[in-house]
């Protein structure tokens, strides 16, 4: 009898328990993504891109990569025929070609980070507004940050959700 009474507290603590975590709602979000999902974020981003120096650094990116692809043609065609001079001369082209192709290259990464971060800075008190309204709406109990979760199912994701909520904010 004593065995019975002991599973049977046993047993109803456990039910407690599990109603008692059921009742906690799990969310998933990715801040970054939902203020870069934005359409501010998306107007921002494409304004700076079409703006006058990024379409000039591009132009001028992609003015060296295809030079460096003509050059390598001709010397594919030609290389044979070249005294050592002629290649010495080759390589010292491709060589400065290269290096304003690289150095191109990495001011528009340069200018691509620092318009990301200025939009990051710009929108994430609206963002965690947005974040703040949503988890006292549905009630979450527990908010992960989906880089420390492995598996997450797509109804515990909220991202989506703080994109949308953030596009009321800004407008």
């Amino acid at each position: 009898m004593l065995n019975i009474r002991k599973l049977l507290a046993v047993t109803l603590i456990a039910a407690v328990a599990s109603a008692a975590q059921a009742a906690d709602k799990i969310a998933v979000v990715d801040v970054q993504r939902a203020i870069f999902g934005s359409d501010l974020a998306q107007q921002r981003a494409q304004a700076a891109e079409s703006g006058a120096d990024f379409v000039a650094l591009k132009a001028k990116y992609e003015s060296a990569v295809a030079d460096l692809q003509a050059m390598a043609k001709e010397a594919e065609a030609n290389r044979m025929t070249w005294s050592q001079e002629q290649v010495a001369s080759y390589q010292k082209k491709a060589e400065y070609t290269k290096a304003d192709a690289d150095l191109a290259m990495r001011k528009l990464q340069a200018e691509t980070q620092q318009l990301q971060q200025s939009i990051f800075e710009e929108l994430r008190p609206k963002a965690s507004q947005a974040l703040e309204e949503i988890v006292q709406e549905e009630g979450i109990t527990l908010l992960l940050k989906a880089e420390s979760v492995m598996v997450a199912s797509p109804e515990h994701n909220i991202t989506a959700k703080v994109a949308e909520r953030l596009n009321k904010i800004t407008q």
